[in-house]
């Protein structure tokens, strides 16, 4: 048996309750996890309240790391007692988690199972965003909404790092204080960022923003935007977007729109590696900054929902089985 929290109807934090569960156990191409460590994300929320619905009931959490402790049939990516992480699989509210072997990544010596379930799946979308969506380099400029939040904060390094020039809005001044310790070039408010951004810009606007907020950005994010610039909604803190019209991208100057998602991006199992790679690298040379704001027991995941809803926290939020 096992400890996992269970949704049983869709609602607020309170619907996260904790049950007594049989043990999963792997099947051919799948490993049995052992959890240290379960990241705490925006889609858990979506999830939640059914917004991106799921049969239930059922066990959030698309983010674990911990240790193999059981392997199926036909398994050649790991060996039993591998430290691995994983992404893009739910159920890690969980002490055990049974995942397609192809999704999970072993970790390297210097990235703890905590570390590894902080920085796997906001950073690979991170990785994603500023690699492949909107690929950047010396001479673009890019906007990053939500700055210090788990993505953006490691969103800011990754674009730094391929030479962009970087704007950044955040809700605090502590965390202005943090994001440009981080590289950000410019850093903004929610209230007045189309304006600044075209002042700062000499009123070209930006190559490309990177909003995670949703329906309170939006229209800002468009206007912020140069000609032919691309805006990458991949998230929506604040709720959906509703009502958009194609016609407004060709009057904000031939604008693009693209709404990506972390799944396509890692599909193929040589590019999850190749930017797992990347960023293990970074993290070992200390050149890759990832934050863990706060540890919660497995127990208080309802709390951690609320903290993260909240938009009052920098980093990564984790639950501890």
């Amino acid at each position: 048996m096992m400890r996992a929290i269970q949704v049983t109807r869709p609602g607020g934090p309170e619907v996260l309750g904790m049950a007594e569960l049989p043990a999963p156990e792997p099947g051919a191409g799948e490993v049995r996890i052992r959890l240290e460590a379960a990241g705490v994300n925006y889609i858990d929320i979506y999830q939640r309240t059914g917004l991106y619905p799921l049969e239930l009931p059922f066990t959030p959490g698309m983010e674990g790391a911990g240790v193999v402790d059981a392997v199926g049939a036909g398994v050649t990516e790991v060996s039993a007692g591998a430290r691995v992480a994983y992404a893009m699989s739910v159920g890690s509210y969980a002490e055990y988690a049974v995942v397609p072997a192809a999704a999970v990544v072993e970790l390297p010596a210097a990235v703890s199972t905590r570390l590894g379930a902080a920085v796997f799946l906001q950073g690979l979308t991170a990785h994603y965003l500023a690699a492949s969506t909107v690929p950047l380099e010396a001479g673009s400029t890019a906007l990053v909404h939500a700055a210090a939040g788990g993505v953006g904060r490691l969103l800011v390094q990754i674009a730094k790092r391929r030479g962009a020039t970087v704007l950044a809005t955040v809700s605090t001044a502590a965390k202005e204080e943090m994001v440009r310790a981080l590289g950000a070039d410019h850093v903004l408010e929610y209230a007045d960022f189309p304006a600044a951004t075209a002042r700062l810009t000499g009123g070209a606007g930006v190559d490309v923003v990177y909003d995670s907020v949703g329906q309170a950005t939006f229209d800002g994010s468009l206007a912020a935007l140069g000609r032919r610039g691309c805006l990458v909604s991949y998230g929506q803190s604040s709720g959906p977007v509703t009502d958009f019209q194609p016609a407004r991208l060709a009057q904000g100057g031939s604008l693009y729109l693209t709404r990506p998602t972390l799944g396509d991006y890692i599909a193929d199992r040589d590019e999850l590696l190749a930017r797992c790679r990347d960023l293990f690298a970074w993290m070992a040379a200390g050149e890759l900054d990832v934050l863990i704001h706060r540890e919660y027991p497995l127990a208080e995941a309802g709390a951690a929902h609320e903290a993260l809803a909240s938009r009052a926290t920098t980093g990564k939020l984790l639950l501890i089985p």
